[in-house]
């Protein structure tokens, strides 16, 4: 099951299921927030998806107006945005044969001494990222993007800070979750995420990766409900003036990947502070593919498209540039 969080035209929130054809979106009676779907299936002991057949109604919207219309909202989101977490984990994809090739000639040569820290890390994840017997692993790379402020809806540009030296496009999975009142977290689901970073800042100095990602994000438009697939495949493209400037074939899922998703989550929630009752998490898993190793440089206006089948329909994004603000500090 796949849901969708909309605007109707009328300028109220609503919540729909798509339907077999992605075609129209089938209304839940009474729900305008997924959040508050989750609160009630907590609540009454049901699953999520349960909870949703239940309020399926006769309403329907044409999919394909809402996006058109650019009414998408996130699949899920907290009633105050204060209480969304926006994180990630990095150095989790397996990456090319070449460069497991490159590091493991470099080790046997001079030793892991002679690795950057991101390729030790890389290395770790991949010795230790999915240990057998369900024991933890090694811990990966974490950081964090800002609270639900910074996501954008699907359709919506995104913001580039005018002091940003890159905006480029990241293609991840995304683990959305939702903390109980005995502050256990619950995974709501997974969606298709674009988690868009500055690389230029961070190759610049790794210790500039804090800075890189505070920037927007985006996930969805559809929240898929239950497990996440092992193989997850689809194509990333940016288009400029309506033409493909660049198009790449991604792959994620825990087949692709040098960590378990068990793994990854024990690394985030392990920290009390990440278990406070009636917060929402939205994390991303690691990029898969990116058009900045590929020398892409995107400009204003220019579109990222992710499209993946298991995710419905594509997740897009343009892109423009705005003023920063007054970062300026005045005594009180």
């Amino acid at each position: 099951m796949r849901l969708v969080q909309f605007f109707s035209r009328q300028g109220t929130r609503a919540v729909g299921v798509t339907d077999d054809a992605g075609a129209q979106l089938m209304l839940l009676d009474g729900v305008e927030r997924v959040y508050d779907l989750a609160q009630s299936a907590l609540e009454s002991g049901r699953s999520l998806v349960l909870a949703a057949e239940e309020r399926v109604g006769s309403a329907r919207e044409d999919y394909g107006a809402v996006v058109a219309e650019r009414r998408l909202l996130p699949p899920f989101d907290h009633p105050d945005p204060a209480h969304c977490l926006v994180t990630g984990t990095g150095l989790t994809h397996l990456g090319s044969a070449d460069a497991r090739d490159s590091m493991h000639k470099k080790v046997a040569a001079e030793g892991e001494a002679a690795l950057s820290d991101s390729m030790k890390m890389f290395k770790w994840g991949l010795e230790g990222g999915k240990p057998a017997g369900g024991t933890l692993g090694v811990a990966p790379e974490w950081f964090y993007k800002g609270d639900g402020a910074i996501v954008t809806p699907p359709e919506q540009a995104f913001e580039m800070v005018d002091f940003a030296e890159d905006g480029g496009d990241e293609v991840e999975l995304v683990g959305l979750y939702l903390i109980d009142a005995r502050g256990t977290p619950r995974r709501i689901g997974f969606a298709l995420g674009n988690e868009f970073s500055d690389h230029v800042l961070e190759k610049r100095n790794y210790l500039y990766l804090a800075h890189s990602k505070l920037r927007p994000c985006s996930f969805g438009p559809e929240l898929l409900l239950g497990a996440a697939p092992d193989d997850i495949r689809g194509k990333a493209c940016i288009r400029r003036g309506g033409q493909v400037i660049w198009e790449k074939p991604f792959a994620t899922g825990e087949a692709n990947m040098s960590h378990t998703l068990d793994n990854l989550e024990h690394h985030h929630f392990k920290y009390p502070q990440h278990r406070r009752p009636g917060d929402v998490h939205v994390h991303y898993f690691g990029a898969a593919t990116l058009s900045f190793t590929d020398g892409v440089t995107a400009q204003e206006n220019d579109v990222f498209e992710i499209d993946c089948e298991v995710f419905g329909r594509p997740l897009r994004n343009p892109l423009v540039i705005r003023s920063g603000g007054c970062a300026k500090v005045v005594e009180l």
